[in-house]
């Protein structure tokens, strides 16, 4: 009995001290080894450095490598080169090294499965010939310093107040055109063809005033004048005598109405300075204020300019006009259109006017000016054509001619109602 006891307690005591082993067993699995763990860390670190050699040591490769070409076929623009195609296809492969030859079967994979990729051949490559050495040559500058120039020395700053001046813009122009024409004609007494001698002298002097805000009113004023006498051995009566006379004053004021387009209204006025004869006549055919017309017309002007600026001037047409003329002497009333006992006479109607300027070559300039009026019972038609040569700065010659029709006037009988006046002249000249 004593001995069964024993033996229960033996057995108890084996199973408490194995629970105990086992409960102390695994409580030391559960505690983490801090040894092994930075030991791992370690070696993990280790690793990753080895790793990070070995890429460095490739791109240093590839670096110092890349000289001798073996690598820059990868990189370069995609092209067949010859050597990857002998390895495979050759009975006897060309001997190479390790790297030409994973070089060679990168490319020919490339070539197998994106032939599309190919933009050259090496063929190509060898005509083109090799990098020329002398372009990477240093190229050294040969400098000599002359004279080495002193710093200049900053001004003190100035406190005193700085006045500062603003202009406003001058929107007038003015321009003067000025002439003096001379021609002169000998015949002797016994000339086969007959005719006389005669000279003549013309004066002409044109002022412009002009204003462009640059933006939408223009106010052009051209006052002309021109003078001109002439002698004649045949005219006993007069020493001298007007060939051309003409006092005219032209103003316009528009306002723009679409780009060169202008709503316009135009006042013209002209008369002359001398009375005017004819040879071995003591009648005075027309006097200053004899006749004197004006005209006051309404509605739109077009700005030309073309062939470079070659051309320019203005085109006026007015549907509605007011023309007014003045006859200081009475007797010359009727020819001018005026009936009755009166000075004066006046009228509505329709008017155009162009005047125009054209640079036909550097030495050639043509001036015209046409002028249509008519109140619908007369027509009155002018037109002003001036050729100008210029021979030098202030020499020049002119070529001037003008046709004219007014059907006011009694009707001639080989001309009718037209008339015409021609001219030329060599003379002085002056513009600015």
């Amino acid at each position: 009995m004593k001995h069964k006891s024993f033996f229960i307690l033996f057995v108890a005591l084996l199973t408490v001290t194995a629970a105990s082993a086992q409960r102390t067993r695994k409580s030391n699995a559960s505690k983490p080894d801090t040894a092994l763990v930075v030991r791992n860390y370690i070696d993990s670190l280790r690793v990753l450095r080895q790793q990070l050699d070995s890429v460095q040591r490739v791109n240093e490769a590839l670096r110092t490598e890349s000289d001798d070409g073996r690598y820059y076929r990868l990189f370069a623009p995609a092209t067949f080169y010859h050597s990857g195609a002998r390895q495979v296809l050759s009975l006897t492969p060309p001997a190479g090294d390790d790297v030409t030859n994973a070089v060679d079967a990168a490319l020919l994979s490339l070539y197998m499965r994106r032939p599309d990729l190919i933009g050259g051949y090496e063929s190509q490559l060898l005509k083109a010939g090799t990098l020329r050495e002398d372009v990477n040559q240093e190229v050294k500058q040969q400098v000599e310093l002359v004279e080495i120039a002193a710093p200049v020395p900053e001004a003190p700053p100035v406190d005193a107040p700085v006045a500062v001046e603003v202009k406003k813009p001058n929107f007038w122009k003015f321009k003067f055109d000025g002439s003096l024409q001379f021609l002169q004609n000998y015949v002797s007494d016994n000339w086969h063809k007959g005719g006389e001698s005669n000279y003549s002298a013309v004066g002409a002097v044109t002022l412009e005033l002009n204003y462009n805000d640059k933006d939408r009113v223009t106010f052009d004023n051209k006052l002309e004048t021109k003078l001109g006498f002439q002698t004649s051995r045949s005219d006993t009566v007069h020493k001298f005598k007007t060939n051309n006379d003409l006092l005219r004053l032209t103003s316009k004021l528009g306002l723009q109405a679409h780009k060169k387009w202008y709503y316009t209204l135009q006042l013209l006025a002209y008369t002359q300075f001398a009375p005017g004869y004819k040879s071995n006549d003591h009648f005075v055919y027309s006097d200053f204020m004899s006749p004197f017309k004006l005209n006051v017309g309404i509605g739109m002007e077009y700005k030309v300019e073309a062939m470079n600026k070659r051309l320019t001037g203005s085109l006026n047409f007015l549907p509605l006009s007011f023309n007014y003329t003045y006859v200081g002497r009475k007797v010359l009333a009727s020819r001018n259109g005026i009936s009755g006992d009166h000075h004066s006479t006046e009228d509505f109607g329709s008017q155009f006017t162009a005047d125009l300027k054209w640079q036909i070559a550097e030495q050639i300039l043509w001036k015209t000016r046409f002028y249509a009026n008519t109140s619908y019972h007369r027509t009155l038609v002018e037109w002003e054509n001036q050729f100008e040569l210029k021979v030098s700065k202030y020499i020049s010659a002119n070529l001037f001619l003008y046709p004219r029709f007014d059907d006011s006037n009694a009707r001639d009988d080989d001309m009718g109602y037209f008339q015409f006046q021609e001219y030329s002249s060599l003379g002085l000249t002056y513009t600015f």
